[in-house]
């Protein structure tokens, strides 16, 4: 056991298991570890409206999620690139389950009536989430690269340095076929080295190496491997309807405040499909 461990135990011990309740300075070590007060104090809704507070938190902790998925993929990239893809396999369990909370925040949102929404939706002004730069960086991470959805942010310096290093950077999908290639699969040189910041055009041979990791043994790490980054897809397909049917439900057909159709235009981008030859490959199996 280790000495932190025993010091609490001793504690447990003179206390009969109550918890502590005097901390030196004007602050708690609570607090501290999670900056809870300086959290707390970021909420800032611009209307009178009770439910606009539902909507801000909400999105707050989108953008809190979108981190935690993008940094976990980022150690699911380097654990691939190191060879390593059972780590990369849990890192990806993970993610897939972050989504799913992220999904279940429009559950939340969904709750919210036309008319509440209507009360204080002119505050968003141009707001809107296609904006979220975390969100693109998970998107370019995932390999769904469109440089145009970089540009909101080419004026904010610090944001626009990390969305280009996403864009810019290999996706996890990426790493995956990289290593499928270092491990013997005919996977064109032209996929393998290439410039990242675009989406390559779906593969027959890439296809084909994942049909061949399927048709062997179902304990290998590789097809724990393709079953994550599956898992991961299809969670992140699932986010997008939900927040397709959100919308619907509370504004109809009405334009975004970002500057899109709306729903329709969020119809065709929960039509895109994250790692396509893992979906194409059920095909010929």
């Amino acid at each position: 056991m280790r000495d932190s461990d025993l010091r609490r135990a001793e504690h447990v011990l003179e206390s009969d298991g109550e918890p502590i309740s005097e901390f030196a300075g004007d602050t708690t070590p609570y607090i501290n570890y999670q900056s809870i007060d300086v959290l707390l104090s970021l909420q800032r809704p611009l209307s009178a409206e009770p439910a606009e507070l539902t909507f801000y938190i909400i999105g707050q902790v989108k953008e809190l999620l979108f981190k935690l998925v993008y940094e976990e993929l980022s150690r699911a990239r380097a654990l691939l690139d190191g060879n390593d893809p059972s780590r990369a396999t849990f890192v990806l369990r993970r993610v897939r389950r972050v989504i799913e909370l992220l999904t279940g925040t429009w559950d939340v949102i969904g709750t919210l009536t036309p008319t509440e929404f209507n009360r204080f939706r002119d505050c968003l002004g141009n707001a809107s989430g296609v904006q979220s730069y975390m969100y693109r960086m998970v998107e370019y991470i995932l390999g769904n690269k469109v440089p145009e959805l970089a540009e909101p942010h080419r004026n904010v310096p610090a944001v626009n340095t990390q969305v280009q290093t996403a864009l810019h950077a290999p996706s996890v999908y990426d790493a995956a076929v990289r290593l499928l290639a270092r491990r013997g699969a005919l996977i064109p040189e032209a996929i393998v080295n290439r410039d990242f910041s675009h989406s390559v055009a779906p593969s027959p041979q890439v296809e084909q190496a994942w049909a061949d990791i399927y048709q062997e043994d179902e304990a290998d790490e590789m097809f724990e491997l393709a079953e994550a980054l599956m898992g991961v897809a299809e969670a992140m397909c699932r986010w997008r309807s939900i927040h397709l049917l959100t919308v619907e439900r509370i504004i109809g057909f009405k334009p975004g405040t970002g500057g899109t159709h709306g729903v329709s235009w969020l119809r065709r981008i929960a039509e895109h499909r994250f790692f396509p030859e893992l979906w194409t490959v059920r095909s010929i199996l």
